[in-house]
């Protein structure tokens, strides 16, 4: 009996276990033939070999004199380096629970100190390499509970000793070699002899943490191959858990500034084990990796703002997208290749990105094979779905819509599900409430990263559902961890998506579908229909604007820059409008954000006639 009753529970135990395991199968991966054998025999022996190696320096040279790109940008990283070299040494010195932007610095120190000393040998410059390497080393540690920071100062220190090729004294070299060693690798083996979590992670410490370990292990090759194998092995198997999280379409579900932090370093380090080993071991090539160039381009809206939802920036900078160009390189695309912000005047480009030196690589490998135009409509599905609608190619008018479902508890995500923003002539009407400084919220001793449905995280105007263009029901808050699905996208000219969004109210409704509609070259249309529930009390329709509001019969007049928008309540018409002010905005902590206020349809759920309605409302410019 004691037989059956063990073989009935490990039964039970496989099929539970099955579909984890299947699960876990379907995730492509990247090639993984590391070894030691294998690393003795393929990796490039001489150096550099980190981005650059012999063969793409003498182009790189050639480039500097004969494109003007490349020209260019290069004498911005050598404004740069100037810059760096004018600086005091770096110091140990942690803001909050983060070493994160000393390394960062040194990591930007490295890349335009190390990129001119390898065009010029300039021993002045070496000098100042050597003294920057010696001092990081000379730390303590470089922040191991906070991995983020032990991976940009290993590929920093790295960069350093690759592109300086041998010519540091042996004392540094040596000192360097064991401080990435002691202070970079060995810490992400934990004696315990479980993988860190960021190893296998889904979010950009999987791809920043990976990408610096392995720059690291290629750096201590020679000096300890049984660990730099191990090292880049565990990173090539765990890199995948972030690169699937592109899929289907390419959409980056942190948002696309977060795009530009995780895709950098995959990018670069696919771009070091091609100039390592001759390959990227697979990375170009991931399913929908690639698809992320088109998903960060059409993050970037005509006013020059990012569509920034998630804890994403606002606004881009005006220099070339460098992670975007290495698309352009791999593809021929002109569209991933931005020339005109790359040629805008060197001086003009204030402090680059820290990997701006590494990107003049595929900067000059860059070959133009013609141009895929920006979609009018796109859908990008996933785990945090999101579609845009456009206007045609040099539309005057500027049209930008960008809706999205998904769920709070995604890395770095919000209670921002069936959220939309809309811009025309230049203006953003509707506007994401975006991110907030981290460390001064950490410092209050906030919990910011905690996601549980009563966590502080969501007590934000920037986090919760209270501050972004969505619908809220009986006044709660979301289901932190329930998910807006993407059901239905039609394309052409006047296209339309439609969202899921009654997971997150649970038991408050019983179904909710929001549906985008482009209507017209001047308008969007926003439809939803809603079945209450015994639990329904009141369905508020909200929408976050920064314009000045003026009330009108059947709805509102937006007035911003001289321009206007009209907001039509076409379902409602009897239903006045409501104004809230959110400057200042409720709580001490959340954002400021001048003329923030929220427009607000309430809906009691007791005039709705067979506990059904829909709302509908249009918003039009001229």
């Amino acid at each position: 009996m004691k037989t059956k009753i063990s073989l009935l529970i490990s039964l039970l135990c496989l099929a539970i276990l099955l579909p984890s395991m299947a699960q876990e199968k379907e995730i492509p991966m990247l090639d993984n033939p590391m070894s030691v054998q294998y690393l003795k025999k393929n990796l490039r022996k001489s150096q550099p070999r980190l981005v650059l190696n012999s063969t793409i320096e003498k182009q790189l040279k050639q480039k500097i004199k004969s494109d003007p790109v490349v020209k260019n940008m290069y004498a911005a990283v050598k404004l740069n380096a100037e810059k760096a070299a004018e600086k005091p040494l770096l110091e140990r010195k942690l803001e909050g629970r983060r070493l994160l932007g000393v390394s960062r610095e040194m990591l930007w120190r490295m890349n335009s100190l190390g990129m001119v000393y390898r065009m010029g040998k300039d021993p002045k410059v070496l000098d100042r390499i050597n003294d920057e390497v010696i001092a990081v080393c000379n730390f303590s540690d470089w922040n191991p509970s906070h991995y983020l920071d032990v991976a940009e100062m290993s590929m920093a220190v790295a960069f350093a000793l690759d592109w300086t090729a041998g010519k540091l004294p042996k004392s540094t070299i040596e000192m360097a070699k064991t401080a990435l060693i002691e202070k970079g690798i060995l810490p992400s083996w934990p004696a315990s002899g479980k993988n860190p979590g960021w190893a296998y992670g889904h979010n950009n410490w999987n791809q920043v943490c990976n990408g610096g370990m392995i720059a690291a292990a290629i750096a201590i090759a020679e000096k300890d191959p049984e660990l730099a194998a191990k090292t880049i092995h565990r990173s090539l198997d765990g890199i995948p858990s972030a690169l699937s999280q592109y899929s289907p379409d390419g959409v980056y579900p942190e948002g696309s500034t977060y795009w530009s932090y995780g895709t950098s370093f995959s990018v670069v380090t696919a771009a070091m084990c091609e100039s390592a080993f001759g390959t990227d071991f697979g990375h170009f090539e991931y399913p929908a990796y690639k698809e992320g160039a088109m998903y960060r381009a059409l993050m970037n809206t005509p006013s020059g703002m990012y569509y920034n939802f998630a804890d994403c920036g606002d606004r881009r900078r005006e220099n070339g997208d460098i992670v975007l160009a290495w698309f352009g390189t791999k593809t021929g695309n002109k569209t991933f290749f931005e020339k005109d912000r790359f040629l805008q005047p060197a001086e003009e480009m204030g402090t680059l990105s820290r990997l701006a030196g590494a990107s003049l690589v595929w900067l000059s490998q860059y070959e133009e094979k013609g141009e895929e135009k920006m979609p009018t409509s796109w859908k990008g599905d996933g785990s945090n779905p999101i579609v845009v609608f456009k206007g045609e190619e040099n539309d005057s008018h500027n049209y930008y819509f960008g809706g999205k479902g998904g769920r709070a508890t995604t890395s770095h995500g919000n209670m921002d599900a069936g959220s939309f923003i809309f811009e025309l002539n230049g203006v953003r009407w509707v506007i994401d409430p975006g991110n907030q400084g981290y460390h001064n919220l950490e410092k209050t001793g906030f919990d910011l990263w905690g996601s549980c449905q009563d966590c502080e995280r969501w007590t934000l105007l920037t986090k919760n559902n209270y501050g972004h263009s969505t619908i809220t029901v009986n006044k709660e808050l979301f289901i932190n961890n329930a998910t807006a699905t993407l059901v239905n996208f039609k394309g052409g000219d006047n296209p339309e998506a439609t969202f899921d969004l009654a997971p997150l109210y649970g038991e408050n409704i019983k179904s909710a579908k929001r549906k985008f509609l482009k209507d017209g070259p001047l308008s969007v249309v926003i439809e939803d229909q809603i079945e209450i529930s015994e639990k329904t009390e009141l369905i508020t329709w909200q929408m976050m604007t920064t314009a000045d509001v003026k009330l009108v019969e059947g709805g509102a007049i937006l007035i911003q820059d001289g321009k206007t928008l009209k907001l039509e309540n076409l379902s409602h018409s009897e239903l006045d409008i409501s104004v809230v002010s959110l400057y200042p905005a409720p709580l001490e902590l959340d954002r400021q954000i001048v003329g923030l206020k929220r427009l607000e349809i309430r809906i009691p759920a007791w005039t709705m006639e067979g506990g059904k309605t829909k709302i509908k409302v249009r918003l039009s410019g001229e």
